[in-house]
């Protein structure tokens, strides 16, 4: 039986996100005070008592992620210093994910450098979805929960009925999310054939299976540039593919993503509110592009809850 008091509180990288998870748990957000310093560094004063609670942050590292992520840490040591119980990070969006280990000489592994400064700020447990790299879980000397956007996006899938679904994975280290898609949505799955010569080019050869005439998914876990999403949906137009939805948890739009994207042959770009599409006003862009925001707040508040009580978070994979 849990006896200590469950406080969340919100940090300011995704306000919107922080609201609805805690209307979700019908329970206000904890008065926290985190401004900045003259100079630009980050200052936090907790407003009310923490001592012995169990305290949830809800701060995801998304764009500007240099400013959310030493936020997150001042945070963290603001409530260990406080001497709460014990402290959740709950990080929607995990940033510096992609590299993930050493692929070429003389290179960080930056996602092991962040996991490290999250547990020696004195975080207890982490939350958060669709970590870039399943492995990153294993950088961590704490529990990490790692939920999926997946239900959120069948669900939404599932209401507009679309017929002769196929999963297509827009590279082959993207083949394993697609068949999870296929397995819940008892569809085939198909693979685009990638190899990327930049960091913001690649190279699309031919499918591998049918999309003639099939509505297609193209899941992933971000949108960056958007080239190889992109790039994939033209080439299974070329294939004869029908109606074409992107489903990316972390729309993150950088660059000239909106042009590459608008070029594609899409029917629809879904993603997620895990990143605050308010801050680098992409926001504004969406209803022109066709892009729906799916809210994963009932999926976050319910994690929290299941913590807080000592229940299973396996529960929601089901």
């Amino acid at each position: 039986m849990k006896t200590s008091m469950m406080k969340v509180f919100a940090g300011t990288a995704n306000p919107k996100l922080a609201e609805a998870i805690a209307e979700h748990l019908d329970h206000p957000l904890c008065e926290i005070n985190v401004g900045r310093f003259p100079d630009g560094e980050i200052s936090v004063k907790v407003e009310e008592d923490v001592r012995g609670s169990d305290v949830f942050i809800i701060q995801p590292t998304c764009p500007p992620v240099n400013d959310n992520l030493v936020e997150l840490l001042t945070m963290v040591d603001c409530f260990r210093r406080a001497s709460a119980g014990r402290i959740t990070a709950v990080m929607p969006y995990y940033g510096y994910a992609r590299q993930d280990r050493k692929d070429e000489g003389r290179t960080p592994i930056t996602a092991k450098l962040v996991a490290n400064l999250i547990y020696g700020a004195g975080t207890n447990r982490v939350l958060t979805m669709d970590l870039h790299a399943g492995q990153i879980q294993g950088f961590f000397d704490i529990p990490v929960d790692n939920l999926m956007a997946r239900p959120v996006f069948i669900d939404y899938l599932k209401s507009i009925g679309g017929e002769n679904i196929v999963a297509l994975a827009p590279d082959v280290g993207s083949s394993k999310r697609a068949l999870a898609y296929a397995k819940k949505m008892h569809c085939e799955i198909a693979i685009v054939e990638k190899r990327r010569e930049s960091g913001d080019k690649v190279h699309i050869g031919h499918i591998i299976g049918d999309v003639q005439g099939k509505t297609i998914i193209i899941p992933d876990d971000i949108i960056a540039t958007g080239g190889t999403m992109a790039e994939a949906a033209k080439e299974a137009k070329k294939n004869g593919a029908g109606d074409i939805y992107l489903a990316a948890t972390h729309g993150l739009f950088c660059g000239n993503a909106f042009d590459k994207l608008g070029g594609a042959p899409l029917k629809e770009i879904l993603v997620t509110d895990t990143i605050n599409h308010d801050v680098n006003g992409n926001g504004s862009r969406f209803a022109e592009m066709n892009i729906q925001v799916l809210s994963v707040a009932p999926l976050l508040g319910e994690a929290i809850d299941r913590i807080h009580h000592d229940k299973s978070v396996s529960f929601l994979f089901r």
